[in-house]
């Protein structure tokens, strides 16, 4: 198939450091690749893929300090639609902007959902373009939207050989990701208190979580000796960094859309303790990649268990469920359902 994937200009694909969108992006396009589509991206031009990359940018938007991508997506729209003839499907991960420039080939676009959905502007989006296909993350993501044009659930799935199964044998809890209220580096911290082990901290703080950070979370940190903040890392060291935790800390307190870190995680063998919320339950096999908590004495407890579960099995899960093939799989699927549907209603409208 001719496939245009379409993807954030703020962060390069794949990211740099962190960047969930971007990274889900290259890997399905690479993964597309591998099996023999004829893929383009359309990206910032320091994007690293075998794909034929259309440059919109010279490099990633965040890299020159410009957080307002929307001018730049509109350029972006604009080649889209210059060469959209030569595409069997236009797979988007820009939220909704491509939607009033699309509208009209709906039926040759697929549009993946990929942040929160709670937001109280989404409802009216949703119901001025009900013909575009979505995907969602999780179906957990689906809950606050209206009805809608839904083609599937694809849940996120990572190359196989990217990380591998990991010792735990550094006796310390991880939390990765990004300091803000949502993501429940607070508790992580009193979690690994109660829990008697040191707390390795990998996490970006962007410029809208500062005033947090320095007023809630950095008093935290100075009085707290069993906490390492190591700041934000990228793909190369969260072998190390996953691979040798005890256990991955998830201690969410919002409607998590899917959660890369935990895919992460499983696929370097390491268990996950987190809350029930968003996706959580249905990305977790409790009990066996780790525990489904409800707070921070339920999660304190679980640490307790850790040794009960097996790596080489939550390594195989994560085999199982979030490969790339698999993600590719899925979308394949769909992209195929859209592509038959374009030709039946060309055939009619002969």
């Amino acid at each position: 198939m001719k496939i245009a994937q379409i993807a954030p200009l703020v962060e390069s694909v794949p990211p740099t450091l962190y960047g969930g969108t971007e990274r889900v992006v290259s890997w399905l396009t690479e993964e597309l690749v591998r099996q023999g589509h004829e893929v383009t991206l359309f990206a910032s031009g320091d994007s690293r893929t075998a794909a034929e990359l259309v440059p919109i940018v010279p490099r990633a938007l965040r890299l020159d300090g410009i957080h307002n991508s929307t001018p730049y997506n509109a350029v972006m729209l604009d080649q889209v639609a210059l060469r959209q003839n030569e595409f069997d499907v236009l797979h988007f991960h820009i939220d909704f902007f491509h939607s009033p420039v699309f509208r009209n080939m709906a039926h040759k676009t697929l549009t993946t959902v990929h942040g929160r959905q709670d937001l109280p502007e989404l409802p009216d989006v949703y119901r001025a373009f009900p013909r575009m296909p979505l995907v969602s993350i999780s179906n957990h993501q689906r809950k606050p939207v209206p009805p809608v044009n839904w083609q599937g659930t694809v849940y996120h799935g990572m190359p196989e050989r990217l990380f591998r199964e990991g010792p735990g044998d550094g006796g310390y809890l991880a939390f990765l990701g990004r300091i803000c209220p949502d993501k429940g580096i607070l508790p992580a911290i009193e979690i690994a208190r109660r829990a008697g082990l040191k707390l390795k901290v990998a996490a970006k703080v962007d410029p809208a979580d500062q005033a947090y950070f320095h007023t809630q979370v950095k008093p935290v940190l100075e009085t707290s000796p069993h906490v390492e903040f190591i700041g934000e890392i990228g793909d190369a060291q969260k072998q190390e960094f996953l691979g040798r935790a005890k256990a991955l800390l998830f201690p969410i307190c919002w409607p998590e859309p899917f959660g890369l870190v935990m895919i992460e995680s499983m696929a370097c063998g390491t268990p996950v303790i987190a809350f029930h919320s968003g996706s959580v339950p249905e990305v977790m096999d409790d009990g066996l990649t780790g525990f489904v908590v409800e707070d921070i004495d339920q999660a304190v407890v679980a640490v307790k268990k850790l040794d009960r579960l097996y790596r080489p099995s939550i390594r195989s899960r994560f085999e199982e469920r979030f490969s790339a093939a698999a993600m590719a799989r899925d979308y394949l699927r769909i992209y195929k359902m859209l592509a038959a549907s374009d030709h039946v209603a060309a055939v009619a409208a002969e």
